[in-house]
């Protein structure tokens, strides 16, 4: 039997495998932790320089330290009383990895081929950077697709559609914005014929603008600046991607965090 090669989903905040069988895409579940020294948004760093204005821009939100190397941006962590540094795809590798095991067991077999997805405005450093780290984690990607076209294939459009047709596919992520014009001919041939987004503009931005709203919040309401304060930063994101999460289907969200610095608890609506 000739081992099935799997789809990944290489997401900013989420990722997701599935494989083709039995006539259908079938989603592989996979378990979520939530480590103490937790890395996320790796895919904002991957295929970048460290002095890139974005990459400057995301450093201020986030609770682990990213540190240069080389020019390039990579992840600081400490384990067991030792610093390690990560590159981005080394962090991205290791999303694979699971994605690979996932699959594998689910599947009873092993798996080396690969598709995975990627922004449709990814740049040739960045779609590189995500094959070397498909590499890292010992597969053979045989594919990078962007993401509005499997987006299409997903929803089936290639078979929805009779004649030449121009579709528009908007796509709202985790870390990132998508818009893109696909011209899908007969024969299930999909082209991009144009793409727009905000590699800042998803739900990891609607928490970060909470974030630094309720920041300045505490602070002048406590006169505590919490900026420096990696615990207190994670406790009160947390916080803010529940109440964004409440916002999406109520009007309003309490948000309350007991003891989040200096003994100090905080409320607010």
């Amino acid at each position: 039997m000739s081992c099935k090669a799997i789809g990944i989903d290489l997401g900013t905040t989420y990722s997701c495998v599935g494989v083709y069988q039995n006539g259908k895409v079938e989603i592989i579940s996979n378990m979520a932790r939530n480590p103490e020294n937790t890395i996320f948004d790796a895919k904002r760093l991957i295929g970048r320089r460290f002095d890139d204005d974005s990459v400057k821009k995301d450093i201020k939100h986030w609770p682990f330290k990213v540190v240069n190397q080389g020019g390039k941006p990579a992840v600081q962590v400490e384990f067991m009383g030792q610093k390690k540094v990560f590159k981005p795809e080394e962090i991205s590798s290791m999303v694979l990895t699971k994605m690979k095991e996932t699959a594998e067991a689910y599947l009873g077999h092993p798996v080396k081929d690969a598709v995975v997805t990627v922004p449709a405005y990814f740049n040739d450093s960045q779609r590189q950077a995500t094959k070397d780290a498909g590499a890292i984690a010992g597969l053979n990607i045989l594919r990078i697709i962007n993401e509005p076209t499997a987006a299409a294939l997903a929803y089936g459009l290639d078979k929805k559609l009779t004649g030449d047709k121009n579709v528009l596919i908007f796509d709202l992520g985790g870390g990132t914005f998508d818009v893109s014009i696909l011209s899908i001919a007969e024969g299930s041939l999909f082209e991009v014929k144009s793409t727009a987004g905000d590699t800042h503009l998803g739900g990891e931005d609607f928490d970060n603008l909470i974030l630094a709203h309720l920041k300045t919040e505490f602070q002048r309401k406590h006169g505590r600046d919490i900026s420096n304060n990696p615990r207190a930063l994670r406790r009160l994101r947390t916080a803010c991607e529940a109440a964004k999460r409440t916002l999406s289907s109520s009007t309003q969200a309490t948000i309350e965090i007991d003891s989040l610095c200096d003994g100090i608890d905080f409320h607010t609506l």
